[in-house]
């Protein structure tokens, strides 16, 4: 067994730090935790895991760990700085083209200065000791990769990378690495010199998107005070200012101070609406609890007629009661549809009571006209030109009798005084014709004629107008003028 080649010489057995993986590399990954830069665009994220530069000059062959993932290699001068949506992949470097290890076991590496000494390798390959000087230089590598990230994706402190990359930038041209130094040191001052730029791009965008975040609060805001001022549809409205509140929780990003006059302009709208909605509905319960009041009198007043027999006036009288009763607004479904039925009721009964008033009446008329009938059937059979007094004597039996029968329906009415008339033509026209000269007929008799010719006239609008008052008043003033008119052409008989 070789001895150590001098106090500084290392055995195998210690080994050495190995290189940082894939795996590490991306905990990293500018692009996590998006929405924390959004909510704090001063905090920086910083990436986890940085490895440290190793420093000692004499070192000894790296032992890896068992089962570590390898890392993807590929010729550095095709691998550019990661974007900022990809993880960062750790670039493993040719060590033979930027180092060698001569036969005393110095390590060198290449620079534009020339050739400069690292460390020693005394135990080992000589190809080994390069490969890890090598990963020293890819350490280096990663950790200008993540900052160039950081930078490019805006999620870091430009302040902060900037003098990470300046302490990189004096650093790397002395490191103990094997590797294109000179071309990561270039990498780490272009950081330095386009940080400044990058800050003001990513002041740009976070006001930009603070802006947008704004306007959409702005939007909502402006939109819960057009429903507080103008909304009536109430429950459409209440929801969607909930919704609004939900839609509000989700937008982040915007200052305190600005987020909090926001909030406070939301607030009053729809502490506006609400009062606004409030005093509706009280409203609208005052008026339906006078609506009540008001129909709970007509139904008290709808059952005190309910009992009445004066058929024609409390008929009008129930007709008005019904017109109010249609002005009056409505108290809700439930309580409107109890009243109403109690309204109905009151009315029932009354008209029930006026319908059977009415049937019997209708079956007495009609036993009236079944009479009235049988005395023209037989006024109709006398015959005034074989006996003209028996024939006059006759048909006054027949009118006195006919005038004390009572009235007969309304339909039957006009037919049945046709037939009487034309009898009383007959037998008149007989009389005439026996006579040498024919006196005028008595201008009593024709103005009565006239007054029944009226009375019938009067009776026929009423019944048009539906009005049981006007009827019954015309009824009764016809009878009494066809009584006028018999007694008047009696008298001219006479």
């Amino acid at each position: 067994m070789p001895e150590p080649a001098g106090p500084d010489a290392v055995t195998p057995d210690a080994g050495t730090p190995a290189a940082p993986t894939p795996e590490a590399a991306a905990l990293a990954d500018p692009t996590v935790d998006g929405a924390a830069a959004a909510e704090d665009p001063g905090q920086a994220v910083e990436p986890a895991g940085e490895p440290e530069q190793a420093v000692d000059p004499v070192v000894e062959p790296a032992v890896e760990p068992a089962g570590e993932p390898e890392q993807a290699v590929v010729p550095e001068h095709a691998v550019p700085a990661p974007a900022a949506s990809e993880p960062v992949v750790t670039v493993v470097s040719d060590p033979a083209k930027w180092g060698r290890v001569d036969e005393d076991g110095t390590v060198y590496v290449r620079t534009a200065d020339g050739e400069r000494a690292v460390g020693s390798w005394q135990a080992g390959d000589p190809a080994a000791g390069l490969a890890h000087f090598a990963r020293r230089f890819d350490d280096l590598a990663t950790e200008v990769s993540l900052l160039e990230a950081r930078l490019r994706a805006h999620t870091g402190n430009p302040a902060e990378i900037k003098t990470k990359a300046q302490a990189l930038a004096e650093s790397i041209p002395t490191a103990t690495a094997v590797g294109d130094l000179d071309g990561l040191a270039a990498r780490a001052r272009a950081m330095v010199g386009t940080a400044d730029s990058a800050a003001a791009e990513s002041r740009a965008e976070k006001a930009a998107a603070r802006a947008a975040q704004i306007a959409r609060k702005e939007a909502l805001a402006a939109e819960a005070e057009q429903i507080a001022a103008e909304s009536t549809a109430w429950k459409a409205a209440g929801d969607r200012l909930k919704a609004i509140v939900e839609e509000w929780k989700t937008i982040r990003g915007i200052d305190r101070k600005t987020d909090e006059a926001l909030w406070t302009r939301f607030a009053a709208a729809r502490d506006a609406f609400g009062r606004r909605r409030g005093a509706h509905f009280a409203a609208l319960d005052t008026q339906r609890g006078e609506a009540r009041a008001a129909k709970q009198e007509l139904i008290a007043e709808a059952q005190r007629l309910s009992a009445s027999t004066d058929w024609g006036p409390t008929s009008a009288a129930m007709r008005s009661l019904m017109d109010r009763w249609k002005a009056v607004p409505r108290t809700g479904r439930d309580g409107d549809d109890d009243l109403w039925k109690q309204f109905r009721a009151a009315q029932d009964v009354f008209f029930t009571a006026r319908a059977e008033s009415d049937k019997v009446r209708n079956s007495e008329q009609v036993a009236n006209q079944q009479a009235k009938e049988e005395l023209l059937a037989e006024a109709e059979k006398l015959d005034p030109s074989t006996d003209l007094r028996g024939a006059q004597a006759a048909l006054r039996r027949i009118q006195e009798r006919y005038d004390a029968i009572g009235h007969v329906p309304r339909g039957a009415m006009r037919s049945l005084e046709d037939r009487m008339q034309a009898v009383e033509q007959r037998v008149r026209g007989a009389a005439d014709a026996g006579r040498v000269r024919t006196a005028p007929e008595n201008p009593m008799v024709t103005s009565m004629r006239a007054a029944v010719t009226k009375a019938e006239e009067q009776l026929a609008k009423a019944e048009a107008s539906g009005d049981a008052r006007r009827i019954s008043q015309a009824q009764a003033d016809l009878a009494t003028r066809r009584e006028w008119l018999a007694e008047a052409e009696k008298a001219a008989r006479r």
